[in-house]
């Protein structure tokens, strides 16, 4: 048995209050650290083209901008697979605590950076290299975030109880764009981005104390427990490995199902909110606006989209909101150039709260369960960061290339978030076909 493992003893909690103490952990780190990540996007479409890249053309340092936030995606496997490794050998909990620390230290920092005119090139690469850290650190959350609330929740409650991990990046959402909006409401333009952006940041710290207190609370998991009670060699040596061996093309499943996720709602989020505003003439208030709208609905449509896929099948669910992403993604788009806010206000809802929230509300038992516990932190996290990559860290940088590339039209974003989209339904109706639990 492994000695090293920390907090695998039972402590006689009823497993339904054991299994709501981990969602709640599970839930208020996933607010920290996405607040933390999102925030980042939202002010570098805003202020860091201005405040870290002043030596270039507007449309350049935008794109620097936007490029930085796809830095901190890059160091998301990375993460992944370190945390990962020891998750899955010294247990979920020691490294979910270790994550919400990293990230709040390293977004509090950015806060405090110095800008381009004060320290000259320091001030982007110091930028890089705290977002390549808040990358870093949220590698690793997901995977353990997931993994304590699946492992801990009844079989047949699953995705209802791994919701809060999702749940968690619509409160994070909310936060971190109603602090921005505030802010940009109060404060006229010049103090907004000379010093109000940085209090947002330095914030973090508060989320960082109170996140921390609860996890510190939360047990192991029951099945991380038993798999090193009932192992002779705890373990296995190389977690990565050994998922890679067993489930190859787990990864690349996982890669194509979350394209859809991804793509609606970072494309909503964080590219339309540049495009709106530089191409469309819109006002920033109105996406910052949206995104605090969807960032509350989602606090009710995941888990309940949760609830109906443990009650009628998990395929039916991600396929139906893959699908409605399809069908969304070019109305969308008309619905912008139009500069009709009722139907902009209507489409985003339905690709980031329908669309969106459909997808993601099954994705912790799904990916999960692809993998054994021994691998699973590894498997399931690494499998889920490197798709972070391919289909969401750069898909604002991407979506705003082919704006350029195109004149400023918007056609290939569309048709580059319908394919996403589809690419999502299909390889979710593939994976789960014939499963007696993901099909009621």
């Amino acid at each position: 048995m492994n000695e090293n493992v920390a907090g695998v003893s039972g402590s006689g909690l009823h497993p339904e209050h054991r299994a709501r103490r981990a969602a709640w952990g599970s839930f208020i780190g996933a607010v920290v650290d996405w607040y933390d990540f999102l925030l980042y996007g939202i002010v570098a479409a805003l202020v860091f083209n201005s405040q870290f890249f002043p030596s270039v053309s507007p449309t350049t340092g935008t794109l620097a901008a936007l490029a930085t936030f796809g830095v901190g995606f890059l160091f998301r496997p990375i993460g992944g697979m370190v945390f990962g490794h020891f998750g899955d050998r010294l247990g979920r909990k020691r490294m979910l605590v270790l994550t919400v620390i990293l990230m709040g230290g390293a977004t509090a920092l950015i806060g405090l950076l110095p800008t381009y005119e004060q320290i000259g090139i320091w001030a982007p690469v110091l930028l890089v290299l705290l977002r390549a850290v808040q990358g870093f650190a949220v590698g690793g959350e997901w995977g353990g975030a997931a993994l304590m609330a699946v492992e801990s929740a009844p079989k047949h409650r699953r995705a209802f109880y791994s919701s809060g991990v999702q749940v968690g990046y619509g409160v994070g959402l909310i936060l971190a764009t109603g602090s921005v909006a505030l802010l940009s409401h109060w404060l006229d333009e010049e103090a907004f981005n000379s010093w109000g952006w940085r209090l947002p940041f330095v914030f973090s710290i508060v989320l960082v104390f109170i996140a921390f207190k609860v996890r510190s609370s939360v047990e192991e998991s029951p099945e991380f427990t038993e798999q090193v009670e009932v192992s002779e060699e705890g373990a296995a040596k190389l977690p990565l490995l050994e998922a890679l061996r067993r489930h190859p093309g787990a990864f690349l499943l996982i890669i194509a199902m979350r394209m859809a996720e991804l793509f609606t709602m970072y494309i909503v989020t964080t590219f339309a909110l540049s495009y709106s505003t530089s191409n469309m003439g819109l006002s920033r208030d109105l996406f910052l606006s949206i995104g605090l709208l969807v960032g509350a609905i989602s606090c009710v449509t995941i888990p309940f989209f949760a609830w109906l896929a443990d009650l009628f099948g998990r395929k039916r669910v991600y396929v139906t909101g893959a699908v409605i992403g399809v069908v969304f993604s070019f109305p969308f788009f008309f619905a912008l150039e139009a500069r009709n806010v009722v139907l902009i206000v209507f489409c985003a809802v339905m690709l980031a709260n329908i669309a969106h929230d459909m997808v993601v509300s099954v994705q912790q038992p799904v990916f999960a369960e692809l993998f054994g516990t021994s691998y699973r932190y590894s498997g399931a996290g690494v499998g889920y960061q490197v798709a972070s990559v391919v289909g969401g860290g750069f898909t604002p940088f991407i979506a705003a290339f082919l704006v350029g590339m195109w004149d400023g039209a918007w056609l290939p974003v569309a048709v580059y978030l319908t394919l996403g989209c589809l690419l999502s339904a299909l390889a979710a109706g593939w994976m789960m076909r014939g499963r007696e639990h993901d099909v009621a």
